[in-house]
């Protein structure tokens, strides 16, 4: 199924929290100049113009994005995040919000490596034209979660693997979490990031008790709920299920989360900052 274009979602409170871990493990990645490989697995279009089409119709960005352009707290990662995003605007006006891979080739160095999947054949094309010029980014047609397991163990034996499926297929939870077990299997030592979207509650219990049963240590969860638990409102939180995360993470996170809840969540919103399993 290919339906799915995040074009409709770019900059919502999901990606908030998504870009904002994603950006915080990078910049801890690149303390050391050992080079590292950055996978992707399903990477959509990379970019998003806020007029265009798509995300004018669900306007999406307004409930995340947009609450934070003007942010002038004092929670520093926050502050970070909104000045990636405002860099990537050529004027003090939000005009364009990036994916994951333009967020990703913020901090690659030319040591790096960066691994970018996507099938849906529009978002491919805006895909190779965004990432376009620079030999140590490649973007490849192929199914995302067999790319993963042909990449590791990478030869730079350091790696950040983000993963983010559209979950249009529900057989996606179950697949997520096997094949993470399985790069894991194969590559202990690199860090997996998983999004995952709050529809069934239930459904997002079952996802984290397989990770807890799987034997992998280390591993943490982020998440930021807008409103509360509602199986009628569609999606109401959204997640990052981190797997060796930097170990700032958890401190930044619990001052990040609460400031999010203000600015972005509804009176029934909260957040969620837990260590799954120890080190």
């Amino acid at each position: 199924m290919l339906s799915y274009r995040h074009s409709f979602h770019a900059g919502n409170p999901a990606d908030v929290v998504k870009h904002l871990v994603l950006a915080q493990t990078l910049q801890h990645m690149v303390k050391k100049d050992k080079p590292f490989d950055y996978i992707d697995t399903h990477s959509g279009a990379g970019f998003f113009a806020i007029d265009n089409a798509d995300m004018q119709k669900t306007q999406e960005f307004n409930d995340g994005i947009a609450k934070l352009w003007q942010y002038q707290g004092d929670v520093d990662a926050l502050a970070d995040y909104v000045a990636l995003i405002k860099g990537m605007n050529e004027s003090a006006q939000l005009r364009h919000y990036p994916g994951s891979p333009k967020v990703a080739e913020h901090y690659l160095r030319k040591q790096d490596k960066g691994w970018f999947f996507e099938l849906h054949p529009q978002d491919l094309k805006l895909l190779q034209k965004n990432m376009a010029g620079k030999r140590s980014l490649r973007v490849k047609d192929e199914n995302g979660f067999k790319g993963l397991l042909a990449l590791v163990p990478p030869l730079s034996r350091r790696a950040c693997v983000l993963m983010d499926p559209p979950y249009e297929v529900k057989s996606d939870y179950e697949k997520a979490v096997d094949t993470f077990i399985k790069a894991h299997q194969r590559f202990s030592t690199g860090t997996y990031l998983l999004w995952y979207p709050v529809v069934d509650r239930s459904r997002i219990d079952r996802l984290e008790q397989r990770f807890i049963d799987s034997g992998i240590r280390n591993i943490q969860l982020f998440e930021l709920a807008t409103q509360g638990d509602s199986e009628e409102r569609g999606m109401t939180a959204s997640g990052i299920i981190a797997i060796n995360p930097p170990y700032t993470l958890k401190a930044t996170m619990q001052q990040v989360l609460p400031e999010l809840v203000k600015v972005l969540s509804e009176q029934d919103g909260f957040y969620r900052c837990e260590q799954l399993v120890d080190e």
